[in-house]
């Protein structure tokens, strides 16, 4: 055991934040710390860390046991250069190697053999200070810093850049990179996918899943806690619960302890009914009255089971359409783009199209100018050469990652006010109640804000835009996990045209039908979402493969060509059923949230029925019995299509 969290309590004035928080970390063990925005996951680590003081409660770990801790966004701030830098995690193996270096200049020195002692305590002192140096991987210092940088995406940067010159990305991607070279035995994470495009993501995962110490992370991403986590612990309403199992698993486990519970309470509860009605019969009768006397104190002594909690309210919300498109959305053709002061574009030669109803992820390393190609279409830039031409009856609502078009200023009533003065305050309430701003929640100032409520803020502005064609940066950057899924689900039921930029691949392979990457080779295009176009790509790689056989013999290359031919049919085979299998997946999921909307109306109108204002008034009854047997209608069909689709 590397650290134990012994009933750990924490409270910012009257609220509590953490409650009797107690866990162990293993030697190894890779553990993903999960919960919503403000649930004390960040606090948690703080308090571990020792950069925050708990109210109550122990952390016990071994003098041995090194922790290495990175905080959610922290930059690395340093007047030194990248390579100077991290060579200081190696401080203590560069001193031992100019230790080395200067005994090799006294061992050389013929006056030291004149003194046969003196000489042999010399090579004592370097076989001694040499087999150290072997071991703690002193003749690997330049190769694992290089082998770091190179994969949080450094390799092509002059490691003399001073570090003071590097945007914030750079220096939360190089802060990443120095307390891996530091190895300790428990790495703490706070978001540590924060500002990593997919390249540097999926190196940073196979990095940490052979990892030689224990991990404890806090993510968002739920495609990396797959990947790297085999335990989970959820911070929920103040309490922790651990799960055995990666994020995946967790959701099973956790859906499932729901359910037992409640079996438990609701049998519980029955019993209780029994025994309470046993009672109130028998306890006047003189022949049954000990008998009930003996039940109500059995009663009285029961160990209650307490009605398990159910699910946290979670933002609630749709994007409606005003009115559609026509069938070509966008044409971009031979699109340039240069800052000014640049000699050579930042894009070039960019051309792709948009059809009504497509779902396109716009996907490439940072600094491409993935977001800048958006801002272009969107008009907040201007392009230095090609064309962009949208279709008719275009309405274009754009979520920009950085926020910028909020106003510090304001609060959020006031921000989403003040872009759709027509509406009336209850309206607007009523939205921002739908992403969790309630009561005193919605005087808040912007400025004020967390990145996810920022979030919640410009999505609930672009709802209420009703646009046909949504451009998305970055949707999910700063969403917990259960926001992700809502806006998921509000996304796949949008009848309008969707372009985004993710580096979430578990939100690219649920939104995803086509795939456009940029990169400093140029643009290429991909059916399917990410799986569909790493497949794609490792057939391209096949393909190559075979095609440098070329000059072998007539019958090699017969057979080669054999092969290639197989690869494609397989994959075209497969990439159609993967299209067919998501079509029908996706209209599965609009199909049962039509129905759950369907059957809560229902429920809602019958309880009408029985409200005393309404139990006289048979006009009323006959105006709503006429929506119930409406909706009953388009339930019954609801479940053929539903029924259809599952055959």
């Amino acid at each position: 055991m590397l650290l134990q969290v012994s009933n750990l309590s924490k409270s910012y004035g009257v609220n509590a934040v953490l409650h009797h928080i107690t866990f162990q970390v293993q030697h190894k063990e890779k553990i993903g710390i999960v919960g919503v925005n403000g649930a004390g996951k960040s606090t948690l680590l703080k308090i571990i860390a020792g950069e925050m003081s708990a109210d109550s409660g122990d952390i016990h770990k071994s003098k041995e046991t090194t922790l290495g801790y990175l905080a959610q966004n922290s930059g690395l701030q340093s007047e030194r250069t990248i390579i100077e830098e991290m060579r200081t995690v190696f401080a203590h193996l560069i001193e031992a190697e100019n230790e080395l270096r200067e005994l090799e200049v006294r061992i050389a020195d013929p006056s030291l053999h004149e003194n046969e002692k003196l000489y042999a305590d010399t090579m004592e002192r370097y076989a001694k200070r040499s087999d150290w140096f072997r071991e703690q991987g002193g003749f690997e210092i330049n190769t694992r810093i290089n082998s770091v940088l190179h994969g949080m995406g450094f390799g092509s940067f002059d490691h003399n850049t001073p570090i003071s010159t590097l945007s914030g990305g750079q220096k939360t991607r190089l802060a990443l990179a120095r307390i891996l070279l530091q190895a300790p035995d428990l790495l703490m994470l706070d978001e540590p996918t924060n500002h990593l495009d997919i390249e540097t993501l999926t190196w940073l995962e196979s990095y940490l899943r052979s990892y030689s110490g224990a991990i404890l992370v806090v993510s968002h991403d739920r495609y990396f806690l797959d990947a790297l986590t085999g335990t989970t612990i959820e911070i929920e309403r103040h309490a922790a619960r651990r799960y055995s199992g990666n994020y995946s698993r967790y959701l099973e486990l956790k859906a499932a302890q729901y359910e037992t519970d409640l079996k438990h309470y609701e049998k519980q509860q029955e019993e209780i009914a029994r025994m309470e009605q046993f009672i109130q019969r028998n306890i006047v009768r003189a022949s049954t009255t000990k008998r009930a006397q003996s039940r109500r104190k059995a009663l009285e002594k029961m160990d209650r089971v307490e009605k398990p909690l159910g699910e946290l309210k979670k933002a609630h919300f749709s994007f409606e359409v005003e009115r559609m498109t026509g069938k070509d959305v966008l044409t971009v053709s031979d699109l340039s783009i240069t800052f000014p002061g640049r000699n050579t574009p930042l894009l070039d030669n960019v051309s792709f199209q948009l059809s009504r109803g497509e779902t396109v992820a716009l996907i490439g390393p940072n600094g491409i100018g993935k977001s800048t190609l958006l801002k272009a279409l969107t008009g907040a830039m201007e392009p230095s050469g090609g064309t962009i031409a949208f279709g008719s009856h275009v309405k274009i609502g754009y979520y920009d990652q950085e926020h910028a078009r909020l106003n510090s200023n304001n609060t959020v009533l006031e921000e989403v006010w003040s872009a759709y003065p027509h509406l009336e305050e209850v309206k607007i309430r009523t939205v921002l109640g739908n992403f969790l701003f309630s009561g005193e929640d919605v005087l808040k100032r912007i400025s004020a804000l967390s990145g996810g409520e920022k979030a919640r803020v410009s999505l609930s502005k672009l709802m209420l835009a009703k646009a046909n064609v949504l451009i998305l940066d970055e949707p999910t950057n700063h969403l917990d996990l259960f926001s992700k899924e809502m806006l998921e689900a509000a996304l796949i039921d949008y009848e309008g045209t969707l372009l985004f930029i993710s580096h979430d691949r578990y939100f690219l392979n649920k939104m995803a039908e086509r795939i456009v990457e940029l990169s400093p080779e140029g643009i290429q295009h991909f059916l399917g979402n990410y799986d569909d176009m790493l497949e794609k790509k490792r057939d391209m790689e096949a393909d190559k493969e075979l095609s440098q056989i070329s000059t072998a013999p007539a019958k090699l290359k017969q057979e080669a060509e054999t092969a290639a031919a197989a690869i494609a049919g397989t994959y075209e085979a497969n990439k159609q059923a993967k299209q067919a299998e998501r079509s029908r997946q996706r209209k599965l999921e609009k199909l049962e949230n039509d129905i759950a909307r369907l059957e809560e109306q229902i429920a809602e109108l019958e309880q009408q029925l029985t409200e005393p204002e309404v139990f006289n008034d048979y006009v009323r009854i006959g105006e709503i019995q006429a929506n119930i047997d409406e909706r009953k209608k388009a339930l019954e069909e609801a479940y053929e299509q539903w029924e259809q689709h599952m055959e």
